[in-house]
């Protein structure tokens, strides 16, 4: 079965001004790279639509008098929803076919159609909270990933891997008391968002669920490696998951203006193959992985293609 690639050209119509890093020519590099590499070819390209149902989903996660706020995006022009997240006439659009096209994924990996998947998507979603967003992000794509899995699946046991450069404090927040989600995240502490310290592991049933690798500026592929061979595999043998998300941002490259990690490339390979290696183990190696972080081109895209070989 084949690996899918998800994305749609209203996704680059989320504008966000000049010399904004979250830019629309972050998707650009990407598609150029696969195709100029021929990695294209090797990928199911799927266009997604919009869901009849898609307020239903994002209400399991985002508030109603939020999600009011995005609706009345295209009326008020350009603007910003918090002091790094810009709003345009088309970024709600942008921002709810992302989910779409990650439901879709999500759909399509669950029927046997696709093995795996990337969703190619803006803007990002792992720290818009239940009611604000926040560091350019405005749906939290993930989170309505893991309740669609739950509900429209019956996928009990959702593990999310976000090994962003920034913590998913949106992420963390939305399941931090829920034991049928487990968030693990590897990322730069102390930096922003200034959540995912270690001893942030969940509250009330939820206690352990939440698995927090903060590590130091200047920590590599060695340090990210070990954290997720000692920390997620052995939780996972308890855990067990019904599915993998990952949340992919690629702002820990050595490269990346963002960011101060030491990532190569090869790194993010060996991060996808093992957790590929546990989706293979756990749930029949069903997992979807959806761009976040990653800001410089040529960094993003070869850091994409590497992902993309290891999950072909």
């Amino acid at each position: 079965m084949p690996t899918g690639f998800i994305t749609h050209p209203i996704y680059w119509q989320h504008e966000t001004g000049a010399g904004h890093p979250e830019a629309p020519t972050r998707l650009t590099v990407i598609r150029d790279h696969l195709i100029q590499t021929g990695l294209s070819a090797h990928l199911t390209l799927i266009e997604p639509t919009r869901r009849a149902d898609l307020h239903d989903w994002i209400a399991r996660v985002h508030t109603a008098s939020y999600y009011n706020t995005l609706q009345q995006i295209p009326s008020r022009g350009y603007g910003n929803l918090d002091p790094d997240t810009p709003f345009a006439p088309m970024s709600l659009d942008a921002a709810s076919m992302a989910t779409s096209g990650l439901l879709m994924a999500l759909d399509q990996v669950m029927m046997g159609a696709l093995t795996n998947a990337f969703c190619a998507l803006r803007p990002p979603g792992h720290h818009a909270m239940a009611d604000r967003a926040m560091g350019f992000c405005l749906i939290n794509h993930v989170a309505v990933g893991a309740r669609y899995l739950q509900k429209q699946h019956a996928c009990n046991r959702i593990l999310i891997v976000d090994w962003d450069a920034h913590h998913g404090n949106g992420t963390q927040a939305l399941f931090y008391d829920d034991p049928t989600v487990f968030y693990f995240s590897t990322h730069q502490y102390p930096f922003y968002p200034g959540t995912g310290a270690r001893s942030e592991r969940g509250t009330g049933e939820g206690e352990g669920a939440t698995c927090n690798c903060p590590l130091a500026a200047g920590s590599g592929d060695k340090e990210i490696l070990q954290q997720m061979e000692k920390m997620l595999v052995a939780a996972m043998t308890e855990f067990r998951p019904d599915f993998v998300l990952i949340s992919a941002g690629f702002d820990a490259h050595r490269d990346d203006p963002l960011a101060q990690l030491d990532v190569t490339e090869d790194g993010f390979t060996e991060m996808t193959r093992l957790v590929k290696s546990l989706a293979e183990t756990h749930c029949h190696g069903r997992m979807v992985s959806v761009l976040e972080g990653g800001y410089h081109p040529i960094a993003l895209a070869q850091s994409v293609g590497h992902h993309l070989e290891a999950l072909l």
